[in-house]
């Protein structure tokens, strides 16, 4: 959507949230339509701020506002196609199930497996793997849903799943309790006003294994240690949160089902961490050859949904 007349985006990122390379890959874009909002906050906060703005009706019809990240069905609909891809590269007849092992913080990519495998593909298992910011884990080991304050929330060194309250969640939660929308809208009004909530007292949490569901957790030596592995084994470099999947992974293997690990982005991303591990620079592709000595434009802007509305009014000429 660069320099496209007529569009303007609003790209919502935590400040000082992200790795150098992330930081300068978006705020170093200089296209006048292009604007990165740096939010004084973490990756919840932005995406509450993105619900906010899309729940303002008169607002959004007035600007003209539509949203692209994880929130947005047609993102979802567009992943299912990865698993289809996965199954049959991994597989020779429909009569084999394969597994998926899924880097997960605001729970999209592995909401589009869950899709996948409601239509039908022979999927034994849907590995949640997270970070040490490990909502998710702790619901699929426990039923309970706890969402974690700012402050609660870690800055990890796979710092995209650095999520303490996962958007897509409720779309499973949804399939889960039989689809009964009363329940669903119940539950996370809970969320807002009490912080969570349990599935497992009221019995509805013996019904994840029918949808295949597992998880675990990965912290940054684990990271480390399947960084160094995978180089050592393969010489393949892979970037921390394919890193925190891998880990998982090992840990849901069965005889005879192939386990898939979806990678999800590149090493460059994270240099920090693979110097740590492998004591060399990550590989760069030309194409980012010297990006973090390009100039940056960014505004930074408090968590605050009204300051954003705001900046998208005086910006958009409407």
């Amino acid at each position: 959507m660069r320099g496209k007349q007529g569009i303007r985006v609003f790209m919502l990122s935590p400040h000082k949230k992200m790795s150098a390379f992330q930081t300068a890959q978006m705020y170093s874009l200089q296209d006048p339509n292009i604007f990165n909002l740096a939010v004084e906050g973490v990756f919840d906060d932005c995406q509450d701020i993105v619900k906010a703005v899309s729940n303002d009706h008169a607002f959004k019809a007035q600007y003209k506002i539509g949203t692209v990240n994880s929130i947005n069905w047609a993102r979802v609909v567009a992943q299912v196609v990865y698993y289809f891809k996965g199954y049959f590269a991994a597989t020779k007849s429909n009569d084999e199930r394969v597994s998926f092992t899924v880097p997960s913080g605001n729970f999209g990519n592995v909401c589009a497996g869950h899709i996948a495998r409601m239509m039908g593909l022979p999927i034994e298992k849907l590995v949640v793997a997270t970070n040490e910011n490990d909502v998710l884990d702790e619901f699929f080991r426990t039923g309970i849903y706890r969402v974690r304050k700012a402050a609660e929330t870690y800055h990890a060194s796979s710092p995209s799943m650095d999520i303490s309250k996962a958007s897509n969640f409720e779309r499973f939660v949804f399939d889960l309790l039989g689809r009964d929308p009363s329940r669903v809208l119940q539950l996370f009004r809970d969320v807002e006003e009490k912080g969570g909530f349990d599935l497992a007292a009221s019995g509805d949490f013996a019904r994840v294994k029918e949808f295949g569901f597992v998880s675990g957790r990965s912290s940054h030596d684990d990271r480390v240690e399947a960084i160094r592995d995978v180089f050592q084994r393969y010489d393949t470099m892979i970037d921390t949160h394919t890193a925190d999947g891998l880990k998982v992974a090992r840990e849901h293997l069965q005889p005879g089902i192939p386990m898939i690990v979806l990678e999800t982005a590149q090493p460059i991303k994270f240099g920090e961490t693979i110097r740590e591990a492998l004591l060399r620079e990550p590989e760069r592709p030309a194409a980012f050859a010297g990006l973090e000595s390009l100039p940056q434009r960014f505004e930074v802007l408090p968590a605050d949904a009204q300051r954003v509305k705001d900046f998208i009014a005086a910006n958009t000429g409407a």
